[in-house]
């Protein structure tokens, strides 16, 4: 059986259909187990976070959980759910919260918001399930001001054999998107964030759970807005 931190990964992946599909049991279902596995993820939420500041926008928001690891540096978050259970959850959460959270009921992509609105974008285990994650990674590129920060914390696909193709043939049948939610296991996300607009500036890679799983590694890291790139021309 796998831990706590690898259960609560697994099911925010599950979660992440939220942002395009609507998942109402499993939002139940995460609330309850999300608080239950914070002792051990909540070390990777608060470096995911730290030293951020100015106003932000976190799409995913899921139960807010992400909530109390914000700094005080920060002047106000802006939180995108789609799910209207955990939409609520994320409410109480924002209330409790010692920096100023607004949630908003939103989704990945379009984003509503004005050009360069915010100093930093938060992602957290939300990119694979978007549909289009550069699309979405494009939009939050064009939210942030130049200069801004998108910090994310994400599974992606292994670097090695034979654990790299067993995902990407999960990914290619559709059995772990119907088994995870919509989840994929198999996306390189960094390359995403990458081919966004984005300069990584830092990437640390760790497992929650047995490091066996198809839901590790994750990655955990920061990336910078590029100067002199149009978003809206990536294809």
């Amino acid at each position: 059986m796998g831990s706590g931190a690898d259960a609560e990964s697994g099911c925010k992946h599950l979660l992440a259909v939220s942002l395009t599909h609507g998942h109402p049991i499993f939002a139940r279902v995460f609330d309850r187990l999300s608080r239950l596995m914070e002792k051990e993820a909540g070390v990777h939420r608060t470096e995911l976070l730290a030293h951020l500041h100015g106003r932000i926008v976190e799409i995913g928001a899921g139960n807010g959980i992400n909530f109390g690891h914000y700094p005080s540096t920060v002047e106000e978050v802006i939180a995108l759910e789609p799910e209207s259970y955990l939409r609520h959850k994320a409410e109480v959460a924002a209330r409790a919260s010692t920096v100023q959270v607004t949630v908003r009921q939103g989704r990945a992509t379009p984003l509503p918001f004005a050009d360069a609105s915010f100093d930093a974008a938060v992602a957290s285990l939300v990119l694979c399930t978007v549909p289009d994650p550069v699309g979405a990674l494009v939009e939050l590129r064009r939210v942030i001001k130049p200069g801004g920060e998108l910090r994310f914390m994400e599974h992606v696909r292994a670097g090695r054999q034979p654990k790299s193709a067993i995902q990407q043939w999960l990914d290619r049948t559709g059995i772990w998107p119907r088994l995870g939610g919509g989840c994929h296991c198999a996306r390189d996300t960094v390359e995403a964030i990458e081919a966004s607009g984005f300069r990584v500036e830092r990437l640390r890679s760790y497992s929650l759970g047995p490091s066996w799983t198809v839901t590790n590694p994750h990655v955990l890291g920061s990336a910078r807005v590029t100067a002199g790139l149009v978003a809206h021309e990536i294809a």
